[in-house]
């Protein structure tokens, strides 16, 4: 049996790279405000207020999964804001889970960059160029993703400082290179 949740995802790719900080920690923004996605949304500031500050009440944290899989949480946002270009993320990736780890090789090595947005629309309405301006939204997850509806939904800041991130960014080089040499002619 299928459970209808009527969750709604929002794609966004990054202008300046989903990138790690500190460790393995992200940054980056999930949304921005005034940009039609490629389905015709459009996130109104101050669209997640509400939804933040519920989540502020009930001492709950908006959640990290990987490509919207609530089966694979992969970290933990520890600041989700409204700025004035839209929503700004930032926290850190768990590498002690696999998938975890996996995400934070695939950012290390510039394969994914991309943050996408999981949430239930509460209020919209149509644009003078038949865009939905969503101006209220109930924030539920943000996700890493390969392909964000938003193409400037992007992790901006990425750290790899430990040994394991080292690791994984030379065994990225090295298949990389690999790869290379098995494609010549």
């Amino acid at each position: 049996m299928q459970i209808e949740t009527h969750l709604e995802h929002k794609f966004m790719a990054c202008k300046s790279g989903l990138s790690l900080t500190k460790g393995q920690g992200i940054e980056g923004y999930a949304s921005r405000f005034g940009e039609v996605d490629q389905s015709g949304d459009v996130v109104m500031p101050g669209a997640y207020a509400k939804s933040l500050a519920a989540l502020a009440v009930r001492g709950s944290k908006v959640k990290m999964l990987w490509q919207h899989d609530p089966a694979q949480p992969i970290g933990v946002w520890d600041d989700v804001r409204e700025d004035k270009h839209g929503l700004w993320v930032k926290g850190r990736l768990l590498v002690e889970t696999r998938r975890g780890a996996e995400a934070a090789a695939l950012i290390a090595a510039g394969a994914i960059d991309g943050l996408s947005i999981g949430y239930r629309t509460k209020c919209a309405s149509k644009g003078n160029k038949g865009e939905r301006c969503l101006s209220e939204v109930e924030l539920w997850e943000v996700s890493l993703v390969t392909f964000p509806m938003l193409p400037t939904a992007r992790v901006t800041g990425k750290g790899a400082d430990d040994p394991v991130s080292a690791a994984l960014r030379h065994m990225a080089a090295v298949l990389t290179e690999a790869r290379r040499q098995i494609a010549k002619p």
